[in-house]
């Protein structure tokens, strides 16, 4: 008989063990965007992703077409098919340019006074059902409206129930439905967002917890707070399981640490700093991240086409490399080299990906002797690389299905 008083034990545990559970539930085993494109609200319109796309094809053949942008990028090894990924990203240019959607309402926006704004939300909502009645709608869609700060707080919150109001009584809810909540600085105004969404979900008819909002991490507030501890974490739980979702925003984020406008970039440390808090914050939350944005465009002559286009792919590389799966666009012209060093990424370690989650599953003999964890990262990536287009089916000896089974969390005991 053991020695050990078990049932103490599991007494002292039990509460950890529950909080445990609700707070870090998990990586989500559902899809993924590649990139968030940002259209101020009064530029969009049903023909706004058949236009980008359009604009993303005729970028890329004027400037040489998707071999050039291969060869600029660099980031396409010897191994890999390079005609196969040429064509994966014209067709995707062609039939899915843009995966998620997001109708601006913030600062690519501005203040245009209440009739205008309102005028522009119906616009949004219009456009939506446009797109839902054509089969047009990308995968996700939804609004970045104004911030809770005090200023702008009262439009804010008008933007999103009027918004939330005129989908529910129009084309309805989107599945991708995505709303981002832009410069929180504080726990409350997490909290303010859950009290308004629980309000809206009881005016609307909707179940509770159906509307669910990103948080973005673009002050130095949220990643450090006045106590010297980060607020991220406090500001996922205040969210009581709505929060989806933390991009970065390269540009705020900089200018508010004081960094001169020519050094802002993605890559600066000060946004790495910001990216590890945020990626240590969200593990296992089931909380995702996205990078920022390059609003270094390729547009001009050939040469400064090229140039952007590098600096555009090396970042994309680099925020993959890092764990950062999603970005942004601002521009038509950035879709080819989103896509191009995306698809890169993923064919270029799909063969060795594939061979090592083989030798896991006990299929063949492997090389590396993977951990459960590391299996998971790899299914990930082949869910990933299926979902963005990157990858076939036919490509792989593991159904989809299977993949997103062995991504979902383990039962503990």
């Amino acid at each position: 008989m053991s020695s050990i008083p078990l049932a103490r034990i599991e007494d002292l545990l039990a509460g950890p063990d529950a909080a445990l559970a609700r707070r870090y539930p998990g990586a989500p085993t559902a899809r993924q965007p590649v990139h968030s494109v940002y259209v101020p609200a009064d530029k969009v319109d049903g023909g706004t992703i058949r236009a980008w796309g359009s604009a993303a094809l005729e970028s890329l053949a004027a400037a040489g077409g998707p071999g050039r942008l291969l060869e600029v990028h660099g980031q396409l090894p010897a191994g890999v098919q390079r005609d196969r990924v040429a064509d994966l990203v014209v067709a995707k240019l062609a039939s899915e340019p843009i995966e998620d959607l997001r109708i601006d309402l913030e600062d690519g926006f501005g203040d245009v006074g209440d009739a205008a704004e309102d005028a522009a939300v119906d616009a949004a909502v219009a456009t939506i059902g446009e797109l839902i009645e054509d089969g047009a709608l990308p995968p996700f869609v939804g609004i970045r409206f104004k911030s809770f700060e005090r200023p702008s707080r009262a439009r804010g919150l008008r933007t999103l129930e009027r918004f939330l109001t005129g989908l529910h009584r129009g084309p309805g809810l989107p599945p991708g439905l995505v709303l981002t909540l832009p410069k929180v600085t504080s726990v409350e105004q997490v909290q303010a967002m859950v009290i308004a969404l629980e309000a809206l979900e009881l005016a609307l008819g909707l179940r509770s917890g159906a509307l669910t909002f990103e948080i973005q991490v673009e002050t130095p507030q949220a990643v450090l707070g006045p106590d010297g501890t980060s607020l991220l974490p406090p500001m996922i739980a205040a969210g009581q399981g709505r929060v989806t979702g933390m991009p970065y925003g390269t540009y705020d984020y900089s200018a508010s640490l004081g960094i001169a406008a020519g050094d802002q970039a993605m890559d600066h440390p000060a946004a790495d700093h910001a990216k590890a808090v945020m990626q240590v914050a969200a593990a296992g939350t089931a909380v995702r991240l996205s990078d920022g944005s390059t609003n270094v465009v390729p547009t001009g002559d050939g040469a400064a086409i090229d140039a952007a286009w590098a600096l555009h792919g090396r970042l994309v590389t680099r925020s993959l490399h890092r764990g950062f799966f999603q970005g942004w666009d601002l521009h038509p012209a950035q879709l080819p080299s989103r896509y191009a060093a995306t698809y890169a990424f993923f064919r270029t370690g799909l063969a060795g990906i594939v061979e090592r989650l083989d030798a896991y599953l006990g299929r063949r003999a492997g090389a590396v002797m993977d951990e459960p964890a590391t299996a998971r990262a790899m299914a990930s990536f082949l869910v990933r690389g299926l979902d963005c287009g990157a990858v076939d089916e036919a490509e792989i000896p593991f159904a989809a299905d299977d993949l997103r089974a062995l991504l979902a969390p383990r039962p503990s005991g």
